[in-house]
């Protein structure tokens, strides 16, 4: 996603930093709804899910300083002038991510030891479940009451950033489950890998353009239109994973008969 803004997007800073924000963020949430429509490893998906979350809690701050201001240094590329702090985004980072880790954690905890684990997962969890869901819908919605007026009226910049985005996810599958093709990980787990590398955790890269760049920024846009090209391409691509599964995985009469 860096080499991709860079290229396209090399004389717009704000939407530049935008897309390098949403490449750094890993995927948490929608893989597992694209994991279950192409039948992928369940179990598999879940552990990347767990293993992602760790990780941006831990290494996005770095990460985003070291690709947003000390990697263009290196490479001598002109970022005119832009800087941001570990502490800026990491700050963001702890607070969306951080905080609903330790809520989770304390709930399951305390609810599991005085209630047990029936009660938890049969009727708590079922109750609070939709306030994620909730909060997710209401903030697309402010978002886009926020920026609505930038994307009628500067149609040709939300196109400047959705061409790369076009190209990422494609290109992030593609090279994935060609990975996993030789290294006979088996469809399943080669369908996991494939839609954990091109997904994207679109809430982490928008809660952290707007803590770090504010609502009304082309950070925030950026992060906006994400959402708006990653859902159909992967749509798209989950009948690619399916199509393949046939093509390269299944014997010809098991294919035939799961056709019938």
């Amino acid at each position: 996603m860096f080499a991709l803004a860079w290229i396209f997007l090399a004389d717009q800073p704000e939407f530049r930093t935008g897309l390098i924000i949403v490449g750094l963020a890993r995927c948490i949430a929608m893989v597992l709804i694209w994991s279950d429509l192409a039948c992928a490893d369940r179990e598999a998906t879940a552990l990347l899910v767990a293993i992602n979350s760790i990780f941006q809690i831990v290494a996005y701050s770095l990460l985003g300083w070291f690709y947003l201001t000390v990697l263009p240094d290196w490479l001598g590329l002109d970022s005119q002038g832009f800087e941001v702090s570990i502490w800026e985004i990491a700050r963001t980072t702890l607070i969306f991510l951080g905080i609903p880790l330790v809520a989770g954690y304390l709930t399951r905890l305390i609810g599991i030891r005085r209630r047990g684990s029936e009660w938890y997962e049969g009727v708590f969890l079922p109750r609070i479940a939709p306030l994620a869901l909730y909060g997710l819908l209401f903030t697309i919605v402010l978002l886009f009451a926020i920026q609505g007026e930038a994307i009628s009226n500067q149609p040709l910049d939300v196109v400047r950033i959705a061409i790369p985005l076009l190209i990422y996810f494609p290109l992030m599958f593609a090279v994935s489950f060609w990975s996993g093709w030789p290294l006979k990980l088996g469809y399943e787990r080669t369908a996991t890998l494939s839609f954990t590398a091109a997904s994207n955790n679109f809430e982490l890269a928008i809660a952290v353009a707007i803590g770090v760049f504010g609502a009304s920024s082309g950070e925030a846009l950026a992060g906006v239109v994400g959402p708006l090209i990653e859902v159909p391409v992967l749509v798209g691509l989950v009948y690619v994973a399916l199509g393949l599964k046939r093509r390269l995985y299944l014997r010809p009469a098991e294919s035939a008969q799961r056709a019938g």
